[in-house]
């Protein structure tokens, strides 16, 4: 299915023919000038959100290096608090309130957790070798990268699921509810 493209002295008539491959499902985005415009006819060159994960953010990054060269790059990594909270309150559990919070093994995770994401936020700016802003948000990962992308021109993410299989199940969780529910074009590349 094709979408119109309103017409623009720069790109002329819309073009017609099968959507790309590499195009964000459920939507039919035309490239111009390696950017990506919107299928309801909105501005092309905005904000590009890349969802940073700790096993798939070199090909995220790539992807908007190619897919965005001009436009605004936010990368977001979203820290999951769940596994800190859990530390703090099994110290608490085994040992009672009131212990050294020096020893607690919850703060200890959420000093190396802060630490990790700079880190990985910092390797992925560098990646990408352009100006960029870092977005450090805590929470659970869908929920966020949604809320997230609600002003973007386009998120990208990268499947973390089976790699073997291809649909669905290419997909993690998080990227499904991620996928279903941004309100803004996805574009999913392999890792």
């Amino acid at each position: 299915m094709t979408v119109p493209m309103p017409d623009s002295p720069e790109t002329g008539p819309p073009e017609t023919g099968p959507p790309g491959p590499s195009g964000p499902p459920g939507t039919d985005p035309k490239r111009t000038d390696s950017r990506w415009t919107d299928p309801k006819g909105a501005d092309p060159k905005g904000t590009v959100l890349v969802w940073i994960t700790e096993s798939t953010w070199p090909a995220c990054v790539d992807a908007a290096r190619e897919r965005a060269p001009h436009d605004t790059v936010v990368l977001l990594h979203v820290s999951d608090d769940e596994v800190v909270a859990a530390a703090h309150h099994a110290y608490e559990g085994l040992l009672g309130r009131g212990h050294r919070p020096d020893r607690d093994p919850g703060a200890r995770l959420e000093t190396l957790s802060g630490t990790a994401a700079a880190d990985l936020l910092e390797a992925a700016a560098h990646r990408l070798g352009r100006p960029c802003e870092l977005l450090d948000h805590h929470g659970r990962a869908e929920h966020e990268v949604v809320r997230a992308a609600a002003d973007a021109a386009l998120l990208i993410c990268a499947r973390d699921g089976e790699r073997g299989h291809p649909g669905p199940h290419s997909l993690g969780r998080a990227t499904r509810f991620v996928v279903d529910h941004a309100e803004c074009p996805v574009l999913l590349v392999w890792p």
